[in-house]
């Protein structure tokens, strides 16, 4: 019998067979393609760019542009001082889901922020809850000698996307004096908090140690090096950011420590989330609950209360750490405080674990997307529920072919699922889909555990360029427009 591996390659080799090639899935069958080649463009992201602290509760929609809002006051801070006292009009126009979902996702509060100077690791509870409590609240935006005030009268949102853009969620800010435009930049939120702009070009990174850019490369890497999966991701990362191996060791644990956080933080919190409907927290009474439940019952209870929790902090516009986003921000959390608190692991030891999970998610990054309005749900709470699926197996079962197939699982069952949040908040169905991805990856984990030895028709390769082409087929209603789905026929009374 064919293992899984020969299989795939075997049906990809047919062409018209059921099972193809990654370059079949993208555009066709491609003869040339062959399994474990060396790729084109070695995979070069790092942990630091999957995992960030910020303010939620969308990644895309608070954190990146809150970097735009960034980026534009150093834009402002090297023009002529001549210049700066002329300005008189300071303008931001919103496209795609930022300007479909922006009100209900903070956008306005996250770039406002990033023009007076506040980063997303610097995002306070405070200063975020402090923002718009009005409608015609403003602040002053300062910059050597210019003082504008700033409001709601400066955000233009604009119907549909922009065109010409390379992606969904644009937004341009310009500054003028009078007719004459002095600074001007479009930018792209391309998921997961990752910001690009007209004319950007990555930064300039060392060369990872070890080239390849799938799950396939990984595994024959560590077949041909009889290297472990962490040893071997923990050398391209310290290859590409030129860190010592202690200090991005000493970063994914305050990774660790801000999820676990979050969770504590939500479970002490009662009351409504913000917004027109009328939330009610439930990570508290749920964890309550599981006290009466027993057995699988009431670790599924604590299990959901912990995702319900991040989330509910996320909603809020609370820290959270993206995993790979905002809007999926419960699920990794979950996972990692059920095994801190309930299988006793030690922060420490859960680090190889985040090398790993943020390897699943470089990889949907790379051959898919992770922002809900690119390809759905599916790319955040799917991918994130993938994530948090592959550390479980790797610090619970250590197995590299676990970790694999329980990252497939997760992520093979999430396929198709539509970003529909309803008015834009990230709350009905976004907080409860957290606690379902975090079930399903220990679940995923369980299944890949109690399957080892068996026949596994998909890979995780694969299944990452299915939700690619499933995304990119997917109508644009239900891709975080809050214009189809649940945010259609919810009317917050029913």
């Amino acid at each position: 019998m064919k293992t899984r591996r020969q299989f795939l390659y075997w049906g990809a080799g047919l062409g018209a067979g059921l099972l193809l090639s990654p370059a079949s899935v993208l555009g066709g069958y491609d003869p040339t393609w062959k399994p474990g080649a060396r790729p084109e463009r070695a995979l070069d992201i790092t942990v630091f760019e999957m995992f960030k602290i910020g303010p939620g509760p969308s990644s895309s929609h608070t954190i990146a542009p809150m970097k735009a809002g960034n980026d534009f006051l150093e834009l402002m801070r090297n023009l002529p001082e001549a210049d700066l006292r002329q300005a008189d009009t300071l303008q931001v126009r919103l496209y795609g889901s930022l300007s479909d979902t922006g009100i209900g996702h903070g956008t306005h509060k996250a770039v406002t922020a990033g023009l007076q100077g506040v980063t997303p690791e610097s995002a306070t509870v405070e200063i975020m809850d402090g923002l718009y409590v009005r409608q015609d609240d403003t602040v002053t935006i300062h910059c050597g000698p210019l003082s504008l005030p700033f409001g709601m009268g400066n955000f233009i949102f604009e119907k549909g996307e922009a065109a010409g853009a390379p992606c969904s969620d644009v937004l341009r800010i310009s500054l003028a004096a009078g007719d004459r435009t002095l600074a001007e930049r479009e930018y792209y939120s391309v998921g997961g908090g990752f910001l690009q702009w007209k004319g950007w070009k990555a930064p300039e990174r060392g060369e990872p140690a070890h080239a390849f850019d799938s799950m396939n490369g990984l595994l024959e890497c560590m077949k041909a090096t009889g290297k472990s999966m962490p040893v071997i991701l923990m050398e391209n990362e310290t290859a590409l950011t030129g860190m010592h191996p202690d200090d991005v060791r000493q970063g994914l644990l305050r990774f660790v420590n801000a999820m676990t956080a979050s969770v504590e933080n939500g479970l002490a919190r009662s009351g409504q989330l913000k917004g027109p409907y009328k939330v009610e927290r439930r990570a508290n009474g749920m964890f309550k609950a599981a006290e009466g439940m027993g057995g699988a019952d009431a670790f599924l209870a604590r299990l959901s209360a912990y995702a319900h929790a991040a989330a509910e902090e996320n909603s809020d516009g609370h820290p959270i750490v993206t995993a790979p986003t905002a809007g999926s921000a419960g699920v990794m959390p979950a996972v990692v405080y059920a095994l801190e608190h309930e299988r006793n692991l030690k922060g420490e030891q859960l680090v190889n674990g985040m090398l790993v999970a943020s390897f699943v998610g470089m990889l949907a990054k790379r051959h898919a997307s992770i922002a809900g309005a690119d390809v759905g749900c599916q790319g955040e709470i799917g991918v994130a529920s993938s994530m948090a699926a592959a550390l479980a197996a790797h610090v619970l079962d250590g197995s590299a072919e676990l970790v694999e197939n329980a990252a497939e699982l997760a992520l093979e069952h999430h396929l198709g699922m539509t970003c529909d949040p309803v008015g834009g908040y990230v709350q009905i169905p976004c907080i409860s889909r957290c606690a379902m991805g975090a079930v399903k990856a220990w679940n995923a984990r369980v299944m890949a555990r109690s399957g080892q030895g068996t026949w596994h028709p998909v890979g995780l390769d694969l299944t990452i360029r299915a939700m690619n082409a499933t995304g990119r087929d997917m109508d644009p209603r239900y891709r975080e427009t809050a214009k189809g789905g649940l945010a259609l026929f919810y009317t917050g009374t029913c």
